[in-house]
């Protein structure tokens, strides 16, 4: 039960972290927003990733899905700092 609300929560707090950075691009075009922004999509995928494949599907193995989008997550994420921040 616990574990349920945390993961819920995880996933519902990366969505927010993506809405407000994506909205504050939107805002400033500011190119590190974005690439943040998108990095916690990704990461937001992760979680709900994560509770499909414990709560939802305990029987699969989603362990290579959410590796892949945390890979793709930081991959996003480390562009933007490397290429975008002058």
């Amino acid at each position: 039960m616990i574990a349920r609300a945390i993961y819920i929560l995880c996933a519902l707090t990366s969505v927010a972290c993506a809405v407000l950075l994506l909205r504050g691009y939107h805002r400033s075009r500011a190119r590190l927003l974005l690439w943040s922004g998108w990095c916690f999509v990704f990461l937001a995928l992760s979680n709900v990733l994560l509770y499909i494949d414990a709560e939802v599907l305990p029987t699969r193995d989603l362990s290579m899905m959410r590796g892949v989008s945390v890979v793709i997550a930081l991959a996003l994420l480390l562009y933007g700092l490397i290429w975008e921040v002058k």
